[in-house]
């Protein structure tokens, strides 16, 4: 049996994330996400699909980003009626996740649809969710196991074993399977909120993102430090802190850490608005799932602590509130969606803030190229927001320690425990066709800016010496 792979997203960028794994004569696909970093990417969103997905009998997700959920539905508007799997969590995140893209996705191109209400609630009643470490059946000869990558409530990554008709055999004995590992994006770990990215154990080829594949974050002490100087030199400068915040892990990260500065007096009393209805969902779903939290998290709450509510902290649900926002006197924090700038309410703030300079914009994660937030993290003198040219007075300031993604020496750290989980190898078993080599075998580095991933693959080559390679889009890739 062969095992074949094709990237139909995710290479080039860091979005987009679309990978077809053929093995026999079945196949399924990882992911589904949207193309993101602007108006001209995001076009690339209305192509169809290079391969007809009524054929694609599974459909495997990673974890409830747009850039890995965001086409689901318009592949399933296309004809898919197969299943699609997650971990439960991500399910219940995909929902509110996917209303919230399908109108955002309209509303920035002009009244074209990407797909409607009917398209979501059908994908919805084919999708499934399960446990971490639950095995699951996806087919003959096909079996998943999901494990913690720590990135945001849910995210997994892929334990998938293939099992051929003929047995393979390896030094130390008959080796029955091929196991392929998909990483989905890996968590910053320590997560304020989450616990560890787990380590997969005995994998022969992996596929794995590379978002900051060239760059380091700050210290977790650092980080934080550096959080709580933005707000107290926002507060004393009497200015507006504004921080675009995506609504899954990054606003309910920063909604505990700012809880614990002013229970603790670390930073005086502030209103905090939190300016974003699909947050707020998320909000409730991570209230929900509780128990996925860290130990000392679950401690506590288990003490009576509502990590994410404190004094002083205002929920704006109607677009209405959220103008009205500004007639607060005074300092004040706003968190509001889109985290890139991209639409959303955070636009309509950052339009009445930027040409002040004695407000903050502080930028918490990834900007894509092309994006309002990625000009602003660049230093843009001028922007242009809903047809208006926009002097940028205010302070810019970047925390890329609040990512939910690892940097880039974490990720080679990654691939090195990833390689160290492989079994020792016994002596060669007589009568099995000797392999050219055992363990980890290559590694293809996906989704990040091509600096990024080309940077990463060289460290893996060099540092640990395993093959690792920045693949070509479209391009059909054997694993042997």
């Amino acid at each position: 049996m062969s095992f074949k792979l094709i990237f139909y997203g995710g290479v080039g960028s860091t979005t987009g994330a679309n990978i077809m794994l053929k093995f026999g004569e079945s196949s399924l696909l990882v992911d589904c996400g949207l193309f993101q970093g602007g108006k001209t990417a995001e076009e690339k969103n209305l192509d169809p699909f290079l391969y007809d997905p009524k054929s694609v009998k599974n459909l495997i997700i990673t974890h409830a980003h747009m850039d890995h959920i965001g086409r689901a539905p318009l592949l399933v508007k296309n004809g898919f009626n197969g299943s699609i799997i997650s971990t439960k969590e991500t399910k219940e995140l995909a929902l509110p996740m996917l209303l919230d893209g399908m109108k955002v996705f309209k509303m920035r191109h002009g009244g074209k649809e990407l797909f409607n209400e009917d398209d979501i609630q059908k994908t919805m009643s084919l999708w499934k969710g399960f446990g971490y470490g639950e095995d699951v059946v996806i087919e003959k000869g096909c079996s998943l196991k999901m494990i913690d990558a720590g990135h945001i409530l849910g995210s997994a990554i892929l334990n998938l074993e293939l099992i051929p008709p003929a047995p393979l055999y390896i030094k130390g004995g008959k080796k029955t399977s091929v196991k392929i590992v998909f990483t989905g994006d890996l968590g910053n770990s320590p997560s304020p909120l989450l616990p560890d990215t787990e380590i997969p154990e005995d994998v022969d080829f992996m596929i794995m993102e590379s978002v900051y594949g060239d760059r380091n974050h700050e210290s977790k002490t650092e980080r934080r430090e550096k959080l709580k100087f933005v707000l107290l030199d926002g507060i004393k400068r009497g200015g507006t802190i504004v921080i675009p915040a995506f609504s899954i892990e990054r606003t309910q990260v920063l909604l505990y850490e700012i809880n614990n500065m002013i229970e603790d007096g670390e930073i005086p009393a502030t209103p905090v608005f939190l300016d974003s209805p699909l947050a707020l969902k998320a909000t409730h779903i991570y209230k929900k799932y509780k128990n996925d939290f860290k130990a000392s998290v679950k401690k506590e709450i288990k003490e009576g602590d509502d990590i994410f509510d404190f004094p002083g902290l205002r929920i704006i649900e109607k677009a209405e509130e959220s103008k009205e926002i500004e007639k607060t006197e005074g300092p004040k924090i706003i968190l509001a969606g889109s985290g890139m700038s991209e639409g959303g309410r955070i636009v309509n703030h950052e339009s009445r803030i930027l040409s002040h300079a004695e407000n903050t914009l502080m930028l918490v994660g990834y900007q894509s190229v092309g994006t309002l937030g990625r000009m602003l993290q660049d230093g843009a003198k001028e922007v242009e927001i809903d047809h208006k040219k926009i002097k940028v007075r205010a302070k810019i300031e970047s925390i890329m320690g609040y990512s939910s993604h690892k940097d880039s020496e974490h990720l080679l750290e990654f691939v090195e425990k990833v390689s160290g989980n492989n079994p020792p190898n016994p002596p060669y078993i007589k009568g099995g066709a000797e392999p050219e080599s055992v363990g980890l075998k290559k590694v293809f580095v996906i989704m990040g800016e091509p600096k990024s991933s080309l940077f990463l693959a060289q460290r893996i080559r060099d540092y640990l010496d395993i093959e690792a390679i920045y693949p070509e889009e479209g391009r059909e890739y054997e694993l042997k």
